[in-house]
């Protein structure tokens, strides 16, 4: 593989200035790509990252739109596409709640399916109105949307939802653009720093991600044949076979 792959490319990674998503824009930077930062309410990590991005020798552009908005959420590829084209579409952005069917209520329902799965279908909808052929799309998944539980309700669903949505949209943009997944299990401790010994527990590889794991699942469905769309790729340490 070249040292840069996707060196004349441009990837926007929604939900890009923090955690995952910062570690997915920065992978697609030190690949060779520009990268469009998406974020709702990071303004200072926004522009931190646009930062370390253009001091990869990459540009990089920050937007800033509330996705659980639909006019936000449809006005945002047109108003990237007049600056650069985008190749890459990473639907990232995600509202993770440890909510119940009992204690969620329903504009919670409403808030996760309006970003965890309208947004990433808006978004795909404009992006292949205007890529040209060899366009990518990778929905970032979760484990749970595999095999769903209980528990993050809403979260769950609207994951699963999301990939059945992979699949179909797969099918509906062959031949010309490819829509793969994600699915991510312990990639990274939860934000407020409560790390239970529980987490790595159930998973076959009993450990978290290693630094760099989901950034080269990312980076092979960015990069590898034409020929794979439709594919879920799970980053769990074999979490969902359990």
């Amino acid at each position: 593989m070249p040292e840069e792959p996707l060196r004349g490319k441009t990837a926007l990674i929604t939900g890009a200035a923090r955690r995952i998503g910062r570690r997915l824009a920065l992978a697609c930077a030190r690949a060779g790509a520009d990268v469009v930062i998406h974020h709702a309410h990071s303004d200072f990590d926004a522009e931190s990252l646009r930062t370390e991005i253009n001091r990869l020798d990459r540009q990089a552009w920050v937007f800033k739109a509330d996705l659980t908005d639909s006019s936000h959420t449809e006005s945002l590829i047109p108003l990237i596409s007049r600056i650069a084209p985008i190749h890459f579409l990473i639907n990232n952005a995600a509202i993770f709640e440890p909510l119940t069917l009992d204690s969620a209520s329903l504009d919670d329902w409403n808030r996760h399916l309006a970003l965890n799965l309208t947004a990433p279908f808006l978004l795909s909808q404009a992006f292949a109105r205007q890529a040209e052929a060899g366009g990518r799309i990778v929905n970032i998944l979760d484990w749970r949307a595999l095999r769903p539980g209980a528990d993050h309700f809403p979260y769950t669903v609207s994951k699963s939802a999301l990939a059945a949505m992979t699949k179909s949209m797969a099918v509906a943009l062959a031949p010309r653009i490819t829509v793969n997944g994600l699915a991510l299990g312990a990639i990274l401790p939860p934000a407020d720093g409560n790390v239970s010994p529980e987490i790595t527990k159930n998973i076959p590889m009993k450990r978290w991600a290693a630094e760099g794991e989901i950034e080269q699942g990312l980076l092979f469905l960015l990069t590898c044949p034409a020929y794979i769309t439709g594919e879920i790729i799970h980053v769990d340490g074999g979490r969902h076979l359990v």
